[in-house]
């Protein structure tokens, strides 16, 4: 795969969602994740708000990541995996429209092809925004994102315990109305709800995280529609649990537990050559 400036990461993107193919974009919490997804062939990969949260040893979905500190480790999957990134920027970190909007305006410079903006608050006693003002804000972020940068419309009723699905349905309509590209909301129930999902907002394209316990099939998610899938904690709880599976064994004294088909050794020729697509603003092997 070819290196690419901003705006062919961003265009490469958009060519992406609109198919005729569904694709698979995993979510990378380091730099080495992001590099072994782009050797194994991903065209795109996402960010996953809470893990990279938790390894920082911090909650997710509360602000106790800051939008700074985010769009750092966004811009740096970027620069050393060449690849079109999609941040997943929790509520847009912002309490206001224009808040909203000038994270946007951070994730296009920093050369994100992609940005998600949920429609949480971050206030677990009360975690979904009014209607009225996650339009607002959905509609603020769409007008920096146009032509700049993939925005993901999302709700996470189904996260929160909100299980109305003509709630979800019809934010996501709205949010879509407001000029989202794409449209999001973790954890459907089944193949109806996702396909009622996919019919409302349709043509526009829609998300679906997928998880080890989900039954529906690669062929059955494209069948009906869906354009795109994400990995969300997953891809980071599966390497956490190759970990502890081995910790349990090493305890016990057996010293063969950390066996690994994965040399270190590939993973720093994986950064090196990642070094050499990063920007002049930040090198891991430079300095």
């Amino acid at each position: 795969m070819s290196d690419l400036a901003p705006q062919a990461r961003y265009e490469q993107f958009v060519e992406l969602h609109r198919g005729p193919d569904t694709f698979i974009m995993p979510n990378a919490w380091d730099v080495p994740s992001a590099l072994l997804f782009r050797e194994a062939g991903f065209k795109s990969v996402a960010t996953s708000s809470a893990a990279f949260a938790a390894t920082l040893g911090r909650i997710d979905g509360i602000h106790a990541v800051s939008r700074d500190t985010h769009l750092d480790h966004a811009a740096l999957l970027t620069s050393v995996s060449g690849l079109p990134i999609n941040g997943d920027f929790e509520d847009g970190y912002g309490e206001t429209p224009d808040e909203v909007r000038a994270t946007v305006d951070a994730a296009v410079a920093r050369g994100l092809a992609g940005i998600g903006v949920e429609d949480t608050t971050g206030d677990p006693s009360s975690p979904i925004r009014d209607f009225d003002d996650a339009v607002r804000r959905m509609k603020a972020a769409a007008e920096a994102a146009h032509g700049r940068i993939v925005l993901t419309g999302r709700t996470d009723n189904l996260i929160w315990g909100v299980s109305d699905l003509d709630d979800t349905i019809r934010r996501l309509c709205a949010y879509a109305e407001a000029g989202a590209d794409v449209l999001y909301a973790p954890n459907l129930p089944d193949m109806a709800s996702i396909g009622a999902v996919i019919r409302a907002v349709a043509p526009k394209p829609v998300n679906v995280l997928v998880s080890p316990k989900d039954t529906a099939t690669f062929a059955e998610l494209q069948t009906i529609g869906v354009r795109r899938i994400s990995l969300g904690v997953d891809p980071y709880t599966h390497a956490l649990g190759a970990a502890q599976a081995a910790a349990a064994k090493l305890v016990r004294g057996d010293l063969t537990a950390l066996a690994s088909h994965l040399d270190f050794g590939h993973i720093i020729d994986l950064i090196k050559g990642g070094a050499g697509r990063a920007t002049d603003s930040w090198s891991p092997i430079a300095t």
